[in-house]
């Protein structure tokens, strides 16, 4: 099942973000780590039985919540 894009943000960086949260919850879940740790890697409040689906959705959320900071 595809999550679909809220509906405040660019289909274009939802997909983005997305990806670079997979990537990010990979690394994680490679290196043994469990969907909570990957919640606490982003400064996220862990959620009892949060499975890898729905982590990655929160994280994707997270990281379109705050603009990229862009040096002049």
């Amino acid at each position: 099942m595809t999550p679909s894009v809220p509906d405040y943000l660019s289909p274009i960086q939802w997909h983005q973000a997305v990806a670079v949260s997979r990537e990010q919850c990979a690394r994680i879940f490679r290196d043994g780590g469990t969907p909570a740790d990957a919640l606490l890697a982003f400064g996220l409040n862990a959620e009892a039985g949060a499975n890898w689906e729905r982590v990655v959705d929160i994280v994707a959320a997270e990281i379109c919540a705050h603009p990229i900071k862009r040096a002049a």
